[in-house]
């Protein structure tokens, strides 16, 4: 038998959706029939929002710390005004705060058979791909007191690249280039290995550098000078173990070799040098080879964005042959690694006749300023206590690194901050030194 009046009213409204209305309001509804109407009708003429369409635009890649932004274009094809609100769920290190967070909620009203569009700021705190979540739209009935609520799946996906906050250090190290390349007028005299033009001698100069026999044509002394030579090789591997993944102030160690990396290879390529990188813990975890100097940089920061440390020990034999089939020929390699001993004694000092047999091996690390900071510390008994535990780990990267270089190694130990451009410093003292 047919049900009818409050029995059919109730019975309409026990089938509409869960969470159309509030908690609580059934009862009520149950002795308010015109209200259970009004609502009924209101969820009624809200737009449906399975039929909804969506497609996305914007950024796709954006430097940790910046801004990128994400469109949602929404089309409805019913024949109801959509009233509702939408949320363009992405993960939470999207944003740097919830403020941030919430422009990812935008209200909306697109009549009949148009279209609208969202926008939702990102500013991404982690390196990365982040991928879009749902879209969740509630669209609401015209008096506001019922709404239909559904969720999609439009998929988006925004690439988080390294900052290179070492790029400012770029310039004055271009301007020393110069000067050892003999672009400038600043003529760096008997240094480098590729011969570059004559010139007049001057007092000063060093007699080795004297051309006999332009000197017997010309009737003037003449002396040689030389520029560095180009067309080497530069092998960048990042070391993706445990030991990347603790944290230095407000980064990982491992962000800090990449940026150090950076630098290194916006250099090397700049001084005609070819660079190759090349990330490895027990397998490797990315790889850039062969690219043109214009393709490097877009290149390298592509392959470290998705890059994480992986808690696992480093493999140093897979490492010294991954890196020794990478580098077949005479190559600069620059290990981007800890200094702690255990790692250095055990993984790596074993492996390293291997690497110094052919290249010229440069170990980069990062330091942690605030073990700096503890040596100094005084005034209490336990300020005391961690400057002398502070005094005995400076000693023992000491004794670390000290070993390396009596294995021909050089070692670059440095703050986050001060990494890249002590590592680039070195690269231009050893083309100066005619060892690249």
């Amino acid at each position: 038998m047919a049900l009818t009046g409050r029995s059919a009213l109730l019975a309409a409204i026990g089938s509409l959706p869960v969470g159309v209305f509030a908690p609580g309001w059934t009862g009520m509804l149950a002795v308010n029939a015109p209200l259970a109407l009004a609502i009924l009708c209101d969820y009624a003429c809200a737009a449906p929002v399975r039929k909804l369409q969506f497609t996305r635009s914007g950024d796709t890649s954006v430097r940790l710390g910046d801004a990128a932004t994400v469109s949602l274009t929404v089309t409805n094809p019913s024949n109801r005004r959509l009233r509702a609100q939408l949320r363009d769920a992405w993960p939470p290190s999207s944003w740097s705060s919830e403020a941030e967070q919430a422009a990812s909620r935008h209200p909306l009203t697109i009549p009949a058979g148009e279209r609208s569009r969202a926008t939702t700021p990102l500013r991404p705190q982690r390196r990365g791909d982040r991928q879009a979540d749902r879209v969740t739209v509630r669209s609401y009935g015209p008096l506001g007191l019922a709404a239909r609520q559904g969720s999609h799946r439009v998929p988006w996906s925004v690439r988080v690249l390294p900052p290179f906050t070492s790029r400012k250090h770029l310039p004055s190290r271009l301007a020393r280039l110069r000067e050892l390349d003999g672009r400038t007028s600043v003529l760096t005299r008997g240094e480098g290995t590729e011969f570059d033009s004559l010139r007049e001698y001057v007092p000063g100069d060093d007699t080795r550098s004297i051309d006999w026999r332009a000197t017997a044509r010309n009737n003037n002394v003449a002396v040689r000078t030389w520029r560095p030579e180009r067309d080497r090789h530069v092998l960048i591997v990042l070391d993706t173990g445990r030991t990347a993944a603790g944290r230095v102030g407000d980064i990982p160690r491992l962000d800090a070799a990449m940026d150090a990396g950076l630098l290194l290879a916006a250099l090397a390529s700049r001084a005609g040098d070819r660079v190759d990188l090349l990330a490895y813990d027990r397998r490797v975890r990315a790889r850039v080879q062969g690219r043109a100097a214009g393709e490097l940089l877009p290149a390298l920061v592509n392959a470290m964005a998705p890059l994480e440390a992986s808690l696992i020990e480093t493999d140093a034999r897979g490492l010294s042959a991954a890196a020794l089939t990478h580098a077949p020929r005479r190559s600069l390699i620059v290990l981007l690694t800890s200094l702690d001993t255990a790692a250095v004694e055990e993984g790596l000092l074993p492996v390293l006749p291997q690497l110094t047999q052919r290249h010229t091996v440069l170990v980069a690390a990062v330091a942690d300023p605030y073990i700096k900071h503890m040596a100094a510390a005084r005034g209490d008994v336990e300020a005391v206590y961690a400057s002398a535990a502070a005094a005995q780990t400076q000693d023992q990267r000491r004794r670390t690194a000290d070993k390396l270089r009596h294995h021909g190694v050089t070692v670059v130990d440095a703050t986050p901050d001060e990494l890249a451009p002590a590592l680039a410093d070195v690269y231009l003292d050893l083309k100066a030194a005619g060892r690249l």
